[in-house]
């Protein structure tokens, strides 16, 4: 391999759920050096999600950073989760939990008829945490509290703000929303244009770029930019967007634009990603995978701390349907794999995309039971992207726009390879049908969450 010039590189740090993963990457997207920073995911009560905001968003990418060891580097740019939030001190370090998506704290009542849920969770974590903290001195999302930590400027991107509304108006800040939350706008971090100059890293001659959010940088390093094309996110979270021409209204799904100009995605986020997987593979003791009859697997409807696309159902909770005494661990193993791939497959179908490829990225791709079961579910071929780090992968092309290498996220597409392509298995394809209409029926008739005593 060539030798590198350090001076090509640029950093990116992703936040995620479970960890802080970070990448140095050369001009051709390739990796020159990467690490991971694991931190705890605290679940108090059911409809609780949190972290500890000055362990995980502070201190993880400044270690990630350390561990790197590329003081030469032209720029960093750290991608974060959406919503997350925690009140800071002076000095930017967290002092209340690190509220994070779907936690009961940020919920927003929804009309009975309301087609999707209102928007307002970052909004009202703000209003938790400011009353929790009213003299903070700062309410911040993980990328703020990350940026401020290296480089002293408290600054995130228009598409993390943009999931602050009403706080945030397109423009700005607004003052009266920020009132009505109980905050001020001084005590929100600068917002500006991705890929812009933000400061420079603390003792260092490394630029602090601007970021955005994971799902984004993920998808503009995965090259599923065609008409058809379906991007699969295998994180904590499971989120499957396809590529359409045109944006259109599709009930239970989001609809938001490409970065390719004139194009949009649909899709969305869903809770059967690796925080239920995790769950599940915790539960169960060792099983034999090659003992697997695939006709003699039961099915999961996985949602253990509710659902968002495309039922936006907080309340709903998981049942495993059809278990008998012939089933082990293996089988309800690949009972709650196979259930992920549904999800997959129900998001799809609900697009009414016809669809011309799937491309499979983040962190879960080095799982192959998860990358076969989705295989198996949608009953088509999945193209495994080479970097497992996506999220930190497009982060540092951002870094590239500020250290001015490059000139727009389009660009990034050129990064995009794959590792390997799964293909589905026939003796499991077709006997999983059945399967999948039964994971169906259970959509329609959830289980719900028991009182909880506060």
């Amino acid at each position: 391999m060539t030798p590198v010039s350090r001076t090509e590189v640029t950093i990116g740090i992703d936040i995620g759920t479970t960890a802080v993963k970070a990448v140095a990457a050369d001009a051709d997207g390739r990796v020159v050096g990467r690490t991971r920073i694991v931190h705890r995911l605290h679940v108090p009560a059911p409809d609780r999600l949190e972290h500890d905001a000055d362990q995980a968003w502070r201190r993880g990418p400044l270690a990630a950073l350390e561990r790197l060891a590329c003081p030469e580097a032209l720029a960093v740019a750290v991608t974060a989760m959406v919503p997350s939030l925690a009140a800071v001190d002076s000095a930017g370090q967290p002092i209340t939990p690190g509220l994070l998506y779907g936690d009961g704290r940020g919920r927003v009542p929804a009309a009975p008829d309301q087609p999707l849920p209102p928007m307002g969770e970052a909004a009202e974590f703000v209003r938790w945490t400011a009353r929790q903290a009213p003299g903070a001195a700062g309410y911040w999302p993980a990328p703020a509290v990350a940026n401020y930590a290296l480089a002293g400027e408290a600054v995130i991107d228009h598409a993390t703000a943009y999931t602050s509304a009403p706080l945030f108006d397109g423009s700005g800040w607004n003052d009266k929303a920020c009132a009505d939350y109980g905050v001020t706008v001084d005590r929100l971090p600068r917002v500006e244009m991705i890929g812009a100059v933000a400061g420079q890293v603390r003792d260092s001659d490394t630029m602090l770029a601007v970021g955005t959010v994971d799902a984004l940088c993920e998808r503009v390093v995965a090259g599923a930019d065609h008409d058809g094309d379906v991007l699969v996110l295998c994180g904590t979270t499971l989120v499957v967007w396809t590529t359409i021409p045109d944006a259109r209204h599709v009930p239970g799904l989001w609809t938001i634009p490409h970065t390719a100009p004139g194009k949009s995605q649909i899709g969305g986020a869903s809770n059967a990603g690796g925080l239920f997987l995790t769950w599940a593979d915790r539960l169960l003791g060792p099983g034999d995978p090659t003992t697997l009859d695939p006709q003699r697997v039961p099915v999961w409807s996985p949602y253990v701390r509710g659902e968002r696309v495309p039922y936006h159902d907080p309340d709903r909770r998981a049942v495993l349907d059809g278990l008998d005494l012939t089933h082990g661990p293996a089988s309800v193993r690949r009972a709650a794999y196979e259930a992920s791939g549904f999800v997959v497959r129900q998001l799809i179908e609900r697009s009414g995309v016809p669809v011309s490829r799937i491309v499979a990225a983040g962190g879960g791709t080095r799982i192959p039971l998860w990358m076969q079961a989705i295989a198996d579910a949608t009953g088509r071929a999945v193209e495994v992207s080479a970097v497992a780090e996506g999220a930190a992968l497009g982060a540092a092309f951002l870094a590239r726009m500020a250290a001015g290498l490059e000139s727009s996220p389009i660009d990034a597409a050129r990064w995009a390879r794959t590792e390997r392509v799964v293909e589905p298995d026939p003796a499991w394809a077709r006997v999983m049908e059945e399967r999948y209409r039964r994971f169906l029926e259970l959509g329609e008739q959830p289980s719900r969450v028991s009182a909880v005593p506060r």
